[in-house]
């Protein structure tokens, strides 16, 4: 698959929320018969920056209860029109409301504070407000920072690569029903249960960043059965669009 020009950042921005996503749950006890979360914990990103952004969103797909503070009234505004952040909120006070409510639940959540985040940081640390975990570009408060170790970057499972896939036209039509196909290959293989989540929950956190694009990281031979099957439907009618399909950076379709 060759993305489109207007679509390179994109890209870049969902396969970084991707890795973020991979590492985020390698943090927890394998099970393979249990979909992992991340609900009931705190991650904090710190400034509300691109990394930190990306941050947020895969703590989202991840299901965890997610903090970041700007400053910056601009960047406020894009991350609530992206769907970054939930709640756009201007005290300590109103973002722990919403958390401690959330995370008591095991909910998703992504809190916002307009203030600039040394000084929330400051009270965090004054009130005894620890993260379970930190942005892995974490920068601001060393005492917050040596509190809780910043996000350890998994390595890459060099049995898995990357498959891509986009339609010409009418993505909102088209991609759930390759979504469905790429998730009854991964239920027919032995992909780890967060292979799945990514792929239910992304789409729905990721929204108008991710341009119409879907990754997934898996083995090759679900990388071919979801090509062969996708072909199968389009021969057959029931996918009326031009598919992309790219694995490892080859294109198959």
């Amino acid at each position: 698959m060759t993305i489109d020009s207007a679509a390179p950042s994109a890209l870049d921005f969902v396969i970084e929320v991707e890795r973020l996503y991979a590492s985020l749950l390698a943090t927890q006890e394998s099970d393979s018969a249990v979909e992992p979360s991340l609900g009931g914990k705190l991650l904090y990103a710190g400034e509300l920056d691109a990394s930190a952004r990306a941050f947020l969103v895969a703590g989202n797909i991840a299901g965890a209860a997610s903090l970041a503070a700007t400053a910056n009234a601009s960047v406020q505004r894009q991350a609530i029109h992206d769907g970054v952040a939930d709640f756009l909120v201007n005290s300590l006070d109103e973002a722990l409301r919403i958390l401690k409510n959330e995370i008591r639940k095991h909910e998703t959540v992504a809190v916002c504070i307009a203030a600039a985040p040394l000084a929330i940081e400051n009270e965090m640390r004054e009130r005894g407000v620890v993260p379970d975990l930190l942005a892995p570009g974490f920068a601001g408060n060393p005492v917050l920072a040596s509190e809780r170790r910043r996000l350890a970057i998994r390595s890459k499972d060099l049995t898995q690569a990357l498959l891509c896939w986009s339609v010409a036209s009418t993505p909102a039509r088209w991609l759930p029903k390759l979504d469905t196909i790429a998730l009854g290959c991964l239920a027919s293989g032995s992909e780890p249960q967060a292979t799945s989540r990514w792929l239910r929950l992304a789409p729905r956190y990721l929204g108008r960043l991710a341009q119409g694009i879907r990754i997934l990281r898996c083995s090759r031979k679900i990388g071919d059965a979801f090509a062969t099957q996708v072909q199968t439907a389009i021969r057959q009618g029931e996918i009326g669009v031009a598919v992309k399909i790219d694995f490892n950076g080859t294109a198959v379709s």
